[in-house]
Parts: structure tokens; sequence; C-alpha cells
């Protein structure tokens, strides 16, 4: 293990310890996280996700900062990505219950906030599947034509801040990746599992668990967008 390695693994580490060590740093997380809901997404996806892709590039690349990274650029992408993870959970997490109800399911509500049962079970695997069908595409690819504009821009600061060329970027996306790997494969296999876990936690612990699972996310798009097909 390199000494990048340890500083990167002890970063990660550093950024959840005080809050299992502090109850007054928890509550204020708690408070931030519910009064701040937007905010805070944007803060936990800026660097959760972004310290997945520079994982991934390690992974990848055996270097976590390549030249062109981008680093700033990344966050600032991945930050506005977590606002809208915030608004789609709260959009499905509402809604699918809704459906349930008028398919016949007993107050979904009430299911949601009471003890772990088949019915809870079987209402957060709807609010997932439908999450991850509809609106996660979306959100991976929106954040391959942003990682491609980067790709694009080499690092040239100017060339980041013009508007991209989504056509053209949406023409150079590798689809093969994006749909053998992304889409078809993690989506199923892995994110419908794990969001379904994450909606049978309390409403507080969401968005954290989100922002670790954008940690995964990172590292996977990492992967698939240096995937040789």
């Amino acid at each position: 293990m390199k000494r990048t390695d340890i500083i990167f693994t002890l970063v990660f580490i550093a950024l959840f310890v005080p809050f299992f060590l502090s109850r007054q740093l928890y509550e204020f997380f708690v408070w931030f996280s519910t009064d701040w809901a937007f905010t805070a997404s944007f803060i936990k996806f800026a660097i959760l996700a972004t310290m997945g892709e520079m994982l991934g590039s390690r992974i990848r690349t055996g270097i976590y900062l390549p030249e062109g990274f981008s680093l700033l650029y990344r966050a600032v992408v991945w930050g506005f990505l977590g606002m809208t993870v915030k608004a789609a959970f709260m959009i499905f997490g509402g809604g699918v219950p809704s459906i349930m109800s008028h398919l016949g399911m007993d107050n979904p509500a009430a299911v949601m906030a009471g003890p772990l049962t088949g019915a809870r079970v079987l209402l957060a695997f709807a609010i997932s599947t439908l999450l991850n069908i509809f609106y996660a595409p979306v959100l991976m690819v929106t954040h391959r034509v942003s990682d491609l504009h980067i790709a694009a821009a080499a690092g040239d600061r100017r060339k980041l801040m013009t508007v991209p060329d989504v056509r053209k970027l949406l023409a150079s996306i590798d689809w093969d990746s994006m749909w053998g790997i992304v889409l078809k494969k993690s989506i199923p296999l892995f994110w419908i599992p794990a969001q379904t876990v994450n909606f049978l936690l309390p409403e507080e612990f969401r968005m954290l668990v989100a922002a670790l699972y954008s940690t995964v996310l990172g590292v996977i798009l990492a992967l698939a967008a240096g995937k040789k097909v």
C-alpha cells in the first residue's frame, strides 16, 4: 500500500469518526441534514462521490488525481447531482406509497414508519425499483456527459466553464459500456437491492447512506468510463 493509499483511507475514515465520538456533532449532523437537506446533500455528494471517482481512477490508472482530473469541477458537478438525488428521494419516497395505496396496500405511510415486515420490505423494494428505473439512468448519463466534458477540456479552466456540447458528448459515449455495465448490470444487481435496504432505514439516515453509496457509484462510473470494448 502506497502512502497516498494510507492518506486516502485516513481521510475517508476521518469524515465519519467524529460523529461516532461526539453526541453534539451527531445531533448537529441530523439537524443540518434535516433543516438544510439540499445543502447537506450537495456537501455529502461533492465529497464522497468525488472520492469514489478518485478511488476508481486509482484502481484503473494507479493514480488518484491524474492530469486533467479537475477535482473542484467534479466536486461541484457531484454536489448538484446530490441535490437531485435528494429531490428524487422525496418524489419517489412520497409518490410510490401513494401508488401502492391505489394498488391495495393499507396505509403505506404507516407501513414505512412501522416495524420491519414483509409489507415494508415490499414497499421499500417498490420505491427503490421505480427510483432506479426512472431516475438513476438520467443521473448516470448526465454524469457521463460531464465526465466527457472534463476530459475534452484537458484541465483548461476556460474550456471547463464553457457550455458543454451535449449532443456531441452524448454521441461520444461508449454505450456498450454504459449499457452493459452501468445500466444493465449495476442497477438490478446492486442499486435496487442497496436502495431497498436504504429505504428500510430511518429517514434521517437515508441520505447519509445514499452519500456512502455515491462513493461506490463514483467507482463504477470511473471504471466503466475506462473500460475498453
